[in-house]
This record gives structure tokens, sequence and C-alpha cells, in this order.
């Protein structure tokens, strides 16, 4: 009897509620940086976003005009979309050079927002290795699902791009001062994510 009164002690009941009460309220204080960190993306993106789905599908385009690239993006939401795994797939949907954009539909906002733009020689293996967005990317996963926000992660390819490396990372680097993708080195520091401070 004497044993379970200090077990009872070690566990001090009030302690123990607090305690609890403290995670729900980080929490609920965690989901709401999110949400926050989420619709100023989505208030930047939307015009873009808008603007950008007005366009006509365009398939097969030749850059002639190497300063009209980025006026040739596709409509990224009628891209084909596939989960961040698909790389794990036996037949790769995508082979050769892409520009590829990541993207989250979150809860409460009424479209995608864009968090990471690359580009690739060979979009069957780009994906495979270590890739720094990776990490942000599953930061900002646990992070939503421990918080009860949903995920919709999806990356799309854009292959009618230019074959050589040159011009396509040229394009690439137009594509993220335009969108501002908050996981890409170069923007970062504009976004401020509130789940990605311990990421070198």
């Amino acid at each position: 009897m004497n044993l379970a009164k200090g077990q009872g002690e070690l566990f001090d009941q009030d302690h123990y509620c607090d305690d609890v009460l403290s995670i729900k309220e980080r929490l609920s204080f965690k989901k709401e940086l999110i949400q926050t960190w989420q619709k100023r993306i989505y208030s930047y993106q939307e015009s873009l976003l808008k603007s950008n789905n007005k366009k006509p599908l365009q398939q097969s385009i030749f850059f002639v005009d190497e300063a009209n690239q980025i006026a040739n993006q596709p409509q990224f939401l009628k891209l084909t979309p596939f989960p961040l795994n698909f790389w794990r797939w036996p037949q790769n949907p995508h082979y050769g050079p892409a520009i590829y954009i990541v993207m989250d539909r979150p809860k409460g906002i009424d479209s995608h927002i864009v968090l990471y733009i690359g580009e690739t020689v060979a979009s069957e293996r780009r994906w495979k290795g270590e890739h720094d967005c990776k990490k942000y990317l599953q930061a900002y996963s646990e992070a939503c699902q421990m918080t009860g926000l949903g995920i919709q992660l999806s990356i799309r390819f854009w292959k009618d791009v230019p074959k050589e490396t040159k011009p396509r990372r040229k394009l690439e680097q137009e594509l993220i001062r335009e969108w501002l993708p908050a996981f890409n080195k170069e923007t970062r520091g504009v976004w401020n994510s509130p789940f990605t401070n311990d990421i070198n």
C-alpha cells in the first residue's frame, strides 16, 4: 500500500493535468501560426494563381525567345498532380528535363499554395536522393498533422522546358522570383516558417 502511495506522489495529478493543458495550448498556438503563415503565402500568390489558371493549356512550346519563357508557363493546376513519393513507383511517370512545382491545398484556403519550384535534367531521378526541400516538407507535414491541419501535398512536372541546363535554370529562377515559394532557399527569409527553425 505504501508503494502505491509513493507511486502516486511521483505522478502528481495536478502537475500532469497542467502539462496536458500546456501541450494543448502550445499546439493551438502553433496551429494558428501555421494557418497565418499559409494565408500570408496564399494572399501573395492568389492573383498569380488566378491569372495563371486562366491561361490556355499549352503543350510542346518551343522557346525561341528566352525572354518570353516565363510568360509561357502552363496552368500549374492543370498539370497532373503526383504524390511526393511518386519516385517509389515501379514505373516512373516522368523522364528527362522538367520544372517541378510542389504545392499544398491547406484547410481553410480556397486554392493551392506553391511551396517549392525546382528544375532538373532528369525528373525520374531528382526527387530520389537527398533534397533540401524534403526536410522542409517533412517538418511542414509533421507540424500540420500534429496540430490537426490536413495537408494535400502534390508535385507537378512541366515538361515543355529547355533541354539545356542554363536556360532551364534561368527559367526556374524567374519563376521563383515571381511566385516566392516558401521552401526555396532564395525565399525562405521572406516567409519565416513557424516549424523549420531547427533546420539548417
